[in-house]
């Protein structure tokens, strides 16, 4: 059997262990984050996550959804941070890929799914994260 450490990290007055599992989707489900926009997308959300001081543990963009393993500062939290991230690559991508705007009124849905990971569970989760394209 492996054995399991939990890596702590902390800011001034906290010691936290915060890892989230999130996806969110484009509007009405659409696959249109394939080729640069893909790209594209995977620099902003790397961009805000070290802004903000988060760390992305994994992350995949299928062409219809994203696959975010993210360890957050509870300070922050993961609202403020998804909002950053769908906002910004929102307004951003809409800008660079102007047929985003004449295929969707907004580039995310209002909704996505949080689930937190810590312990075991998180090499699974890691795992199923990388594995999406495969499948």
């Amino acid at each position: 059997m492996s054995e399991f450490k939990v890596r702590y990290k902390s800011n001034n007055n906290v010691v936290y262990s915060c890892k989230y599992h999130v996806i969110w989707c484009p509007k009405y489900r659409r696959s249109v984050l394939v080729d640069q926009i893909e790209h594209r997308l995977k620099e902003i959300i790397q961009d805000i996550a070290n802004n903000h001081g988060s760390e992305i543990i994994e992350l995949e963009v299928m062409p219809d959804h994203v696959h975010l393993l993210i360890e957050v500062d509870p300070q922050y939290g993961i609202h403020k941070l998804i909002k950053s991230m769908k906002g910004v690559s929102s307004r951003t991508l809409r800008a660079e890929f102007p047929a985003l705007k004449s295929r969707l009124p907004t580039l995310w849905s209002n909704s996505y799914f949080v689930s937190t990971v810590g312990g075991a569970p998180l090499e699974i989760v890691k795992q199923y994260i990388e594995n999406q394209k495969n499948v």
